[in-house]
């Protein structure tokens, strides 16, 4: 009896699941040097960013001026 119970355990599927394939290459955390420079999403003008730097990006003119606004809207 104890033998037909360890036999039926066996063949129960796991519920586990399978692993994850590996993930892909991280994104870069933070600013990456240029060339080539980004443009600035607001005006169109070359950032001080390169290309490959995650979220918005903004040049000097619109990053001050977006700091002033985010500052008074408290």
């Amino acid at each position: 009896m104890e033998q037909q119970r360890v036999e039926q355990q066996e063949e129960i599927p796991s519920y586990c699941p399978a692993p994850a394939p590996a993930p892909a290459p991280a994104a870069p955390a933070g600013r990456v040097a240029g060339p080539p420079y980004a443009d600035c999403l607001e005006c169109g003008k070359p950032t001080e960013y390169g290309v490959a730097t995650p979220g918005v990006v903004l040049c000097p003119v619109c990053e001050w001026q977006d700091a002033q606004r985010t500052a008074c809207s408290g």
